[in-house]
């Protein structure tokens, strides 16, 4: 009796494990379900900075999604006082290094290019839009443009831990061929993004509504596309990040769609792979 007692609690307890081990892996965020999937429809969701006063929210929605992303980073102004860059933010995108997310440079002073200069040698009018200089053109160089890229980069490499990809977003996206030919040279890959991959949180909520832009991203965005948004615009009155970014993730999933950071582009992985 003794042993038929201790084998059918050894079954109930063989029972229960399984259970268990079952709820903990459907619990499971993706670490064991994703190893070895293939990812066939992709979308390539990427954040520039702005005043940061959504970024805690943007950070908790993707943990909680389990979604990889692709900062692009400049020493912005922000709602604390500071920039985006500065040792208060720090730890921040540190704690966005260890979770998996990549990183590259959008110019230290997110500075526009407004023209090519004429002339043998590259040179470009630029407007930066942060920093001590704000809202003043200059002119610059290929090399002084090449240098302020690089700043947000080794900056961003500093303060998260681990190097950022050898890419670059220019301001407003506005470049002109000298001025992609002359980054390239001195080892970053421009990165725009699709048409339909224009998240539209810098355009005035007036016009745009939330609800309007979450139902124009789900129904026109197409695999491959790589997305734009921002941590925080000045000028919008009703925020994008608060109202759209759970459900535009959660829509696309659920045709679907599955997110990648720009390491895995096949734009852009040969060049990743040849500037370690």
């Amino acid at each position: 009796m003794r042993k038929e007692s201790e084998r059918a609690g050894s079954i109930r307890l063989r029972g229960l494990s399984g259970i268990v081990f079952a709820v903990a892996c459907a619990a499971m965020p993706s670490a064991w379900a994703q190893q070895g999937a293939t990812c066939e429809k992709p979308v390539y969701l990427t954040f520039d900075t702005g005043h940061m006063g959504v970024a805690p929210l943007v950070a908790d929605v993707l943990k909680r999604q389990n979604v990889r992303v692709t900062f692009f980073a400049a020493a912005e102004r922000t709602q604390t006082d500071g920039d985006s860059l500065d040792s208060q933010w720090a730890p921040w995108w540190k704690a966005r290094a260890a979770e998996g997310n990549e990183f590259a440079s959008h110019t230290y002073d997110h500075a526009y290019w407004r023209g090519d200069l004429k002339g043998v040698e590259p040179g470009f009018r630029i407007k930066p839009s942060a920093g001590t200089f704000a809202g003043r053109e200059f002119t610059w160089s290929a090399a002084e443009y090449c240098a302020n890229i690089g700043k947000a980069s080794e900056r961003l490499a500093l303060i998260t831990g681990k190097k950022p990809l050898p890419l670059f977003r220019a301001p407003g996206g506005k470049t002109s061929p000298r001025l992609l030919a002359a980054a390239k040279a001195c080892g970053f890959e421009h990165v725009g993004w699709a048409p339909a991959g224009f998240l539209g949180d810098e355009l005035p909520s007036e016009k745009f509504s939330n609800e309007k832009l979450l139902a124009q991203a789900l129904e026109n965005i197409r695999p491959g596309d790589i997305l734009v948004a921002h941590l925080g615009i000045w000028s919008r009155k009703d925020p994008w990040a608060p109202a759209n970014l759970e459900p535009l993730i959660v829509g696309l999933k659920a045709k679907g769609f599955c997110f990648e950071t720009l390491r895995q582009h096949p734009q852009y992985r040969a060049w990743i792979a040849s500037h370690p």
